[in-house]
Protein backbone atom coordinates (compact mmCIF):
# COMPACT_ATOMS: atom_id res chain seq x y z
CA UNK A 1 0.00 0.00 0.00
CA UNK A 2 1.46 3.84 -0.78
CA UNK A 3 1.88 6.20 1.07
CA UNK A 4 0.28 9.89 0.32
CA UNK A 5 3.13 12.24 0.93
CA UNK A 6 1.90 14.97 3.36
CA UNK A 7 4.87 16.42 4.76
CA UNK A 8 5.99 15.09 7.46
CA UNK A 9 2.90 12.96 8.34
CA UNK A 10 3.88 9.45 7.10
CA UNK A 11 0.62 7.77 8.49
CA UNK A 12 -1.92 9.45 5.57
CA UNK A 13 -2.23 6.24 3.92
CA UNK A 14 -3.58 5.87 0.15
CA UNK A 15 -6.27 3.05 -0.77
CA UNK A 16 -6.11 3.05 -3.97
CA UNK A 17 -2.61 1.90 -6.09
CA UNK A 18 -1.89 4.16 -9.64
CA UNK A 19 1.37 3.45 -11.01
CA UNK A 20 3.84 5.85 -12.28
CA UNK A 21 1.86 8.66 -9.94
CA UNK A 22 2.61 11.79 -10.26
CA UNK A 23 2.80 13.56 -6.66
CA UNK A 24 0.16 15.86 -5.55
CA UNK A 25 1.26 19.43 -5.76
CA UNK A 26 -0.13 20.17 -2.16
CA UNK A 27 1.97 22.69 0.11
CA UNK A 28 1.31 21.70 3.82
CA UNK A 29 3.02 23.15 7.23
CA UNK A 30 4.93 20.82 8.96
CA UNK A 31 4.27 21.06 12.70
CA UNK A 32 7.91 21.05 13.61
CA UNK A 33 9.31 24.03 11.37
CA UNK A 34 8.04 27.22 11.46
CA UNK A 35 9.88 28.42 8.92
CA UNK A 36 7.88 30.84 6.48
CA UNK A 37 6.38 29.32 3.49
CA UNK A 38 6.57 31.43 0.53
CA UNK A 39 2.70 32.41 -0.85
CA UNK A 40 2.44 32.63 -4.34
CA UNK A 41 -1.27 33.81 -6.04
CA UNK A 42 -3.17 30.97 -7.00
CA UNK A 43 -2.31 32.02 -10.75
CA UNK A 44 1.19 31.69 -10.41
CA UNK A 45 0.56 28.41 -8.37
CA UNK A 46 -1.97 26.71 -10.72
CA UNK A 47 -1.60 28.31 -13.97
CA UNK A 48 1.11 28.24 -16.59
CA UNK A 49 1.93 31.55 -18.17
CA UNK A 50 0.06 31.20 -20.97
CA UNK A 51 -3.58 30.77 -19.19
CA UNK A 52 -5.50 32.95 -17.70
CA UNK A 53 -9.28 33.66 -16.51
CA UNK A 54 -11.46 35.35 -18.55
CA UNK A 55 -15.23 36.02 -18.37
CA UNK A 56 -17.16 32.63 -18.65
CA UNK A 57 -20.80 32.60 -20.87
CA UNK A 58 -22.92 30.97 -18.29
CA UNK A 59 -25.47 28.13 -19.60
CA UNK A 60 -28.41 27.49 -17.37
CA UNK A 61 -31.00 24.89 -17.97
CA UNK A 62 -34.61 25.84 -16.95
CA UNK A 63 -38.04 24.33 -17.11
CA UNK A 64 -39.94 27.88 -17.62
CA UNK A 65 -42.37 27.98 -20.24
CA UNK A 66 -41.08 24.47 -22.07
CA UNK A 67 -42.08 21.10 -22.26
CA UNK A 68 -39.80 18.74 -20.16
CA UNK A 69 -37.12 17.40 -22.45
CA UNK A 70 -34.25 15.25 -21.68
CA UNK A 71 -30.97 16.39 -21.74
CA UNK A 72 -27.42 15.35 -21.22
CA UNK A 73 -26.30 14.29 -18.34
CA UNK A 74 -22.48 15.53 -19.27
CA UNK A 75 -23.45 18.63 -20.09
CA UNK A 76 -23.05 21.15 -17.25
CA UNK A 77 -22.67 25.01 -16.93
CA UNK A 78 -19.52 26.55 -18.97
CA UNK A 79 -18.50 27.91 -15.48
CA UNK A 80 -14.61 28.58 -16.51
CA UNK A 81 -14.29 28.50 -21.04
CA UNK A 82 -13.22 31.83 -21.87
CA UNK A 83 -14.42 33.07 -25.42
CA UNK A 84 -18.23 32.01 -25.10
CA UNK A 85 -17.16 28.69 -25.87
CA UNK A 86 -19.06 25.43 -24.08
CA UNK A 87 -17.96 23.12 -21.78
CA UNK A 88 -18.60 19.69 -21.07
CA UNK A 89 -17.20 18.37 -17.75
CA UNK A 90 -16.77 14.43 -18.18
CA UNK A 91 -17.17 13.29 -14.95
CA UNK A 92 -15.82 10.11 -15.77
CA UNK A 93 -12.37 11.36 -16.65
CA UNK A 94 -12.66 12.94 -13.33
CA UNK A 95 -12.52 9.34 -12.03
CA UNK A 96 -15.60 9.70 -9.10
CA UNK A 97 -15.95 7.30 -6.88
CA UNK A 98 -19.49 5.00 -6.85
CA UNK A 99 -18.48 3.02 -4.38
CA UNK A 100 -19.46 3.09 -0.49
CA UNK A 101 -23.02 3.06 1.00
CA UNK A 102 -23.51 6.29 3.25
CA UNK A 103 -27.47 6.74 2.99
CA UNK A 104 -27.93 5.47 6.14
CA UNK A 105 -25.36 7.56 7.49
CA UNK A 106 -26.08 11.34 5.85
CA UNK A 107 -23.49 13.97 7.12
CA UNK A 108 -26.23 16.19 8.48
CA UNK A 109 -29.64 15.25 9.20
CA UNK A 110 -32.20 17.92 10.79
CA UNK A 111 -34.57 18.89 8.34
CA UNK A 112 -32.86 18.52 5.23
CA UNK A 113 -33.11 15.43 1.92
CA UNK A 114 -30.24 13.83 -0.05
CA UNK A 115 -30.87 15.10 -3.61
CA UNK A 116 -28.13 14.66 -7.06
CA UNK A 117 -26.44 17.14 -8.61
CA UNK A 118 -28.63 16.39 -12.28
CA UNK A 119 -31.62 17.21 -10.10
CA UNK A 120 -29.79 20.51 -9.26
CA UNK A 121 -29.16 20.93 -13.51
CA UNK A 122 -32.13 20.32 -14.63
CA UNK A 123 -35.24 19.94 -12.34
CA UNK A 124 -34.21 23.29 -10.44
CA UNK A 125 -34.79 27.26 -11.56
CA UNK A 126 -31.97 29.63 -10.25
CA UNK A 127 -32.75 32.68 -8.18
CA UNK A 128 -32.18 36.15 -9.32
CA UNK A 129 -31.38 39.48 -7.97
CA UNK A 130 -35.07 41.59 -8.63
CA UNK A 131 -33.28 44.73 -9.39
CA UNK A 132 -31.31 44.16 -12.40
CA UNK A 133 -32.31 40.38 -12.90
CA UNK A 134 -28.85 39.09 -12.69
CA UNK A 135 -28.40 35.64 -11.84
CA UNK A 136 -27.43 33.99 -8.68
CA UNK A 137 -24.25 31.49 -8.75
CA UNK A 138 -26.27 28.42 -8.52
CA UNK A 139 -25.94 25.52 -6.27
CA UNK A 140 -24.91 23.22 -8.98
CA UNK A 141 -22.46 25.79 -10.20
CA UNK A 142 -21.04 25.68 -6.69
CA UNK A 143 -20.93 22.14 -6.78
CA UNK A 144 -19.20 22.15 -10.16
CA UNK A 145 -16.61 24.60 -9.34
CA UNK A 146 -15.52 22.90 -6.37
CA UNK A 147 -15.40 19.22 -8.56
CA UNK A 148 -13.61 21.05 -10.99
CA UNK A 149 -11.21 22.62 -8.12
CA UNK A 150 -10.42 19.10 -6.46
CA UNK A 151 -9.22 17.93 -9.56
CA UNK A 152 -6.79 20.58 -9.89
CA UNK A 153 -5.05 20.11 -6.64
CA UNK A 154 -5.38 16.04 -6.71
CA UNK A 155 -5.53 15.28 -10.73
CA UNK A 156 -4.08 11.51 -10.02
CA UNK A 157 -6.97 10.80 -7.31
CA UNK A 158 -9.88 8.99 -7.56
CA UNK A 159 -12.95 11.40 -6.03
CA UNK A 160 -16.24 10.54 -4.24
CA UNK A 161 -19.59 11.48 -6.08
CA UNK A 162 -21.17 14.45 -4.34
CA UNK A 163 -23.34 13.76 -1.54
CA UNK A 164 -25.73 16.72 -1.77
CA UNK A 165 -28.43 17.84 1.10
CA UNK A 166 -30.85 20.00 0.13
CA UNK A 167 -33.38 22.05 2.67
CA UNK A 168 -36.68 24.40 2.52
CA UNK A 169 -37.64 23.80 -1.05
CA UNK A 170 -39.33 26.89 -2.79
CA UNK A 171 -41.96 25.84 -5.03
CA UNK A 172 -43.73 28.27 -7.93
CA UNK A 173 -45.44 27.73 -11.32
CA UNK A 174 -45.14 28.46 -14.86
CA UNK A 175 -47.39 31.20 -16.14
CA UNK A 176 -49.58 28.77 -18.29
CA UNK A 177 -50.79 27.28 -14.89
CA UNK A 178 -51.65 29.95 -13.16
CA UNK A 179 -55.29 29.00 -12.76
CA UNK A 180 -55.06 25.66 -12.63
CA UNK A 181 -55.31 23.66 -9.02
CA UNK A 182 -53.00 22.45 -7.48
CA UNK A 183 -53.37 18.53 -8.05
CA UNK A 184 -54.13 19.15 -12.17
CA UNK A 185 -50.43 20.68 -12.44
CA UNK A 186 -48.09 18.86 -15.04
CA UNK A 187 -44.64 18.11 -14.06
CA UNK A 188 -43.22 20.76 -16.44
CA UNK A 189 -45.68 23.58 -15.39
CA UNK A 190 -43.88 23.27 -11.54
CA UNK A 191 -41.21 25.17 -10.76
CA UNK A 192 -38.41 24.63 -7.49
CA UNK A 193 -35.42 25.40 -6.35
CA UNK A 194 -33.79 25.29 -2.76
CA UNK A 195 -32.75 27.88 -0.02
CA UNK A 196 -30.40 25.95 1.64
CA UNK A 197 -27.70 23.34 0.22
CA UNK A 198 -24.88 21.57 1.74
CA UNK A 199 -21.95 19.07 -0.28
CA UNK A 200 -19.15 17.04 0.38
CA UNK A 201 -16.85 15.49 -1.47
CA UNK A 202 -13.93 12.85 -0.72
CA UNK A 203 -10.67 11.84 -1.52
CA UNK A 204 -11.08 8.21 -0.35
CA UNK A 205 -7.28 7.34 -0.95
CA UNK A 206 -6.38 10.09 1.46
CA UNK A 207 -7.13 8.91 5.00
CA UNK A 208 -5.79 8.76 8.29
CA UNK A 209 -6.38 6.84 11.46
CA UNK A 210 -7.19 8.38 15.13
CA UNK A 211 -7.94 6.36 18.38
CA UNK A 212 -8.66 3.84 15.69
CA UNK A 213 -11.25 5.57 13.37
CA UNK A 214 -10.68 6.02 9.74
CA UNK A 215 -11.08 9.66 9.00
CA UNK A 216 -10.94 10.64 4.91
CA UNK A 217 -9.78 13.68 3.34
CA UNK A 218 -13.03 15.50 2.56
CA UNK A 219 -13.98 18.85 0.56
CA UNK A 220 -17.42 20.72 1.27
CA UNK A 221 -19.24 23.91 0.99
CA UNK A 222 -22.61 25.51 2.43
CA UNK A 223 -24.73 28.00 0.64
CA UNK A 224 -27.92 29.70 2.06
CA UNK A 225 -29.95 32.20 -0.34
CA UNK A 226 -31.37 33.57 3.26
CA UNK A 227 -28.31 34.88 3.58
CA UNK A 228 -28.67 37.07 0.26
CA UNK A 229 -30.46 40.19 -0.23
CA UNK A 230 -32.41 39.42 -3.30
CA UNK A 231 -34.24 41.98 -3.26
CA UNK A 232 -31.83 44.24 -4.40
CA UNK A 233 -29.47 44.09 -7.33
CA UNK A 234 -26.33 42.09 -7.90
CA UNK A 235 -23.58 42.05 -4.87
CA UNK A 236 -20.71 39.74 -3.65
CA UNK A 237 -22.21 36.47 -2.93
CA UNK A 238 -21.65 34.54 0.38
CA UNK A 239 -20.90 31.03 0.61
CA UNK A 240 -18.86 28.39 3.26
CA UNK A 241 -16.42 26.42 2.06
CA UNK A 242 -14.07 23.95 3.57
CA UNK A 243 -11.49 21.00 3.70
CA UNK A 244 -10.47 18.60 6.68
CA UNK A 245 -11.82 15.46 7.41
CA UNK A 246 -14.87 12.67 7.77
CA UNK A 247 -14.56 10.06 10.67
CA UNK A 248 -16.13 6.88 8.13
CA UNK A 249 -17.33 5.35 11.42
CA UNK A 250 -19.86 7.97 12.02
CA UNK A 251 -19.84 10.29 9.21
CA UNK A 252 -18.96 13.02 11.30
CA UNK A 253 -16.94 16.13 9.91
CA UNK A 254 -13.88 17.17 11.47
CA UNK A 255 -13.71 20.97 10.46
CA UNK A 256 -10.79 23.24 11.97
CA UNK A 257 -10.40 26.96 11.50
CA UNK A 258 -7.27 26.35 9.48
CA UNK A 259 -9.50 24.45 6.76
CA UNK A 260 -13.05 26.64 6.97
CA UNK A 261 -13.84 30.02 5.33
CA UNK A 262 -16.83 31.22 7.34
CA UNK A 263 -17.92 34.21 4.88
CA UNK A 264 -16.36 33.70 1.26
CA UNK A 265 -17.42 36.47 -0.77
CA UNK A 266 -17.23 36.11 -4.51
CA UNK A 267 -18.49 38.27 -7.70
CA UNK A 268 -18.39 35.40 -10.36
CA UNK A 269 -17.73 31.71 -10.54
CA UNK A 270 -13.93 32.55 -11.46
CA UNK A 271 -13.65 33.97 -8.24
CA UNK A 272 -14.83 31.24 -6.83
CA UNK A 273 -12.85 28.77 -8.18
CA UNK A 274 -9.95 30.79 -7.26
CA UNK A 275 -10.56 31.16 -3.87
CA UNK A 276 -11.58 27.40 -3.42
CA UNK A 277 -7.73 26.82 -5.55
CA UNK A 278 -5.89 29.02 -2.89
CA UNK A 279 -7.73 27.46 0.33
CA UNK A 280 -7.15 23.49 -0.34
CA UNK A 281 -3.43 24.56 -1.40
CA UNK A 282 -2.91 26.50 2.46
CA UNK A 283 -4.89 23.96 4.35
CA UNK A 284 -2.79 22.39 6.86
CA UNK A 285 -3.47 18.99 7.10
CA UNK A 286 -0.37 17.84 9.24
CA UNK A 287 -1.38 20.29 12.11
CA UNK A 288 -5.15 18.94 12.08
CA UNK A 289 -4.34 15.90 12.45
CA UNK A 290 -2.13 16.06 15.06
CA UNK A 291 -4.43 17.95 17.33
CA UNK A 292 -6.99 15.61 16.63
CA UNK A 293 -4.94 12.97 18.16
CA UNK A 294 -4.02 15.06 20.42
CA UNK A 295 -7.78 15.38 22.21
CA UNK A 296 -7.27 11.38 22.36
CA UNK A 297 -4.71 11.64 25.78
CA UNK A 298 -6.79 13.80 27.95
CA UNK A 299 -9.60 12.21 29.56
CA UNK A 300 -12.66 14.05 32.05
CA UNK A 301 -14.12 11.85 34.65
CA UNK A 302 -17.67 11.20 34.93
CA UNK A 303 -18.05 14.11 37.49
CA UNK A 304 -16.54 16.33 35.01
CA UNK A 305 -18.52 15.34 32.21
CA UNK A 306 -21.83 16.42 34.39
CA UNK A 307 -20.01 19.59 35.37
CA UNK A 308 -19.85 20.23 31.67
CA UNK A 309 -23.22 19.36 30.26
CA UNK A 310 -24.69 21.24 33.28
CA UNK A 311 -22.48 24.13 32.29
CA UNK A 312 -23.22 24.31 28.74
CA UNK A 313 -26.86 24.77 29.89
CA UNK A 314 -26.20 27.54 32.39
CA UNK A 315 -24.45 29.33 29.62
CA UNK A 316 -27.52 29.50 27.28
CA UNK A 317 -28.89 31.60 29.48
CA UNK A 318 -26.20 33.86 31.35
CA UNK A 319 -26.37 37.92 31.86
CA UNK A 320 -24.91 39.28 28.46
CA UNK A 321 -22.40 40.80 30.55
CA UNK A 322 -21.12 37.85 32.20
CA UNK A 323 -21.41 35.75 29.08
CA UNK A 324 -18.93 38.13 26.87
CA UNK A 325 -16.43 36.87 29.15
CA UNK A 326 -16.36 33.36 28.50
CA UNK A 327 -15.57 31.51 25.56
CA UNK A 328 -18.48 30.83 22.40
CA UNK A 329 -20.47 27.59 22.96
CA UNK A 330 -22.44 27.72 19.53
CA UNK A 331 -24.85 24.45 20.78
CA UNK A 332 -27.88 24.68 22.05
CA UNK A 333 -30.03 22.98 25.13
CA UNK A 334 -31.07 19.84 22.61
CA UNK A 335 -27.53 19.39 21.53
CA UNK A 336 -26.76 19.43 25.13
CA UNK A 337 -29.53 16.95 25.67
CA UNK A 338 -28.46 14.62 22.94
CA UNK A 339 -24.78 14.88 24.01
CA UNK A 340 -25.59 13.60 27.46
CA UNK A 341 -27.92 10.76 26.02
CA UNK A 342 -24.71 9.96 23.80
CA UNK A 343 -22.73 9.70 26.64
CA UNK A 344 -24.57 6.72 27.80
CA UNK A 345 -25.56 4.73 24.56
CA UNK A 346 -23.53 5.89 21.82
CA UNK A 347 -21.68 2.70 20.48
CA UNK A 348 -18.53 4.23 19.37
CA UNK A 349 -18.06 7.63 21.42
CA UNK A 350 -20.18 6.09 24.89
CA UNK A 351 -18.14 6.48 28.30
CA UNK A 352 -15.58 3.83 29.60
CA UNK A 353 -16.72 1.63 32.11
CA UNK A 354 -15.42 3.65 34.89
CA UNK A 355 -17.23 6.72 33.51
CA UNK A 356 -13.72 8.93 31.79
CA UNK A 357 -14.39 9.57 28.97
CA UNK A 358 -11.59 11.24 26.15
CA UNK A 359 -11.72 14.82 24.86
CA UNK A 360 -11.97 13.08 21.08
CA UNK A 361 -14.85 11.09 22.01
CA UNK A 362 -16.59 13.92 23.94
CA UNK A 363 -15.83 15.91 20.31
CA UNK A 364 -17.62 13.41 18.42
CA UNK A 365 -20.39 13.68 21.02
CA UNK A 366 -20.23 17.53 19.89
CA UNK A 367 -19.87 16.72 15.68
CA UNK A 368 -22.90 13.98 16.05
CA UNK A 369 -25.37 16.26 17.93
CA UNK A 370 -24.61 18.98 15.03
CA UNK A 371 -26.39 16.76 12.39
CA UNK A 372 -29.75 18.25 13.61
CA UNK A 373 -28.47 21.38 13.25
CA UNK A 374 -30.07 23.07 10.14
CA UNK A 375 -27.55 23.89 6.88
CA UNK A 376 -26.92 27.70 7.02
CA UNK A 377 -25.79 27.10 10.87
CA UNK A 378 -24.32 23.29 10.46
CA UNK A 379 -20.35 24.71 9.76
CA UNK A 380 -20.34 27.04 12.33
CA UNK A 381 -20.83 24.69 14.73
CA UNK A 382 -18.69 21.92 13.73
CA UNK A 383 -15.71 24.28 13.88
CA UNK A 384 -16.87 25.95 17.41
CA UNK A 385 -16.94 22.12 18.67
CA UNK A 386 -13.53 21.71 17.56
CA UNK A 387 -12.45 24.70 19.04
CA UNK A 388 -14.26 23.99 21.84
CA UNK A 389 -12.76 20.65 22.49
CA UNK A 390 -9.43 22.10 22.04
CA UNK A 391 -10.01 24.89 25.02
CA UNK A 392 -11.51 21.86 27.32
CA UNK A 393 -8.10 20.71 26.78
CA UNK A 394 -6.27 23.66 27.77
CA UNK A 395 -8.37 23.96 30.67
CA UNK A 396 -7.15 20.25 31.98
CA UNK A 397 -4.44 22.19 32.15
CA UNK A 398 -4.80 24.72 33.54
CA UNK A 399 -4.27 27.39 31.03
CA UNK A 400 -7.45 28.33 29.12
CA UNK A 401 -11.07 30.90 30.07
CA UNK A 402 -12.54 27.63 29.13
CA UNK A 403 -12.30 26.40 32.78
CA UNK A 404 -15.69 28.03 33.66
CA UNK A 405 -17.13 24.92 32.15
CA UNK A 406 -15.15 22.59 34.21
CA UNK A 407 -15.32 24.32 37.95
Amino acid sequence: MDTQSFSKTPNITEVSVRHQEASVNLKLRSVSNTTSVEKKSTKDIFLDDNESFEDAEIFYPSKMNEESKPEPKNVVQAFLMPDSQEQNYDYTSAKLDKSGDNQHKPFIVANTSETTLYHLQNDCIIPVFSKDNEKTIAHQEFIEVVLSAVQKIFPHRSITEPEIRVSHQIKGRTPSAIHKPVKELLEHEKTIYYERMAFIIKIPSITDIVNGNELSLTVGGVRSYNLENLYNKKSLEKFKFFIGFQNQVCMNLCVSSDGFVEDMRVGSANDLYSKALEMMQYYNAELHLMEMKELTQDYLSEHQFAQLIGRSRLYQHLPKSEKQNIPLLNFNDSHINTMAKDYYEDKNFCRQEDGNINLWNIYNLFTEANKSSYIDTFLDRNLNAFEFSKGIQKALNGNSDYHWFLR
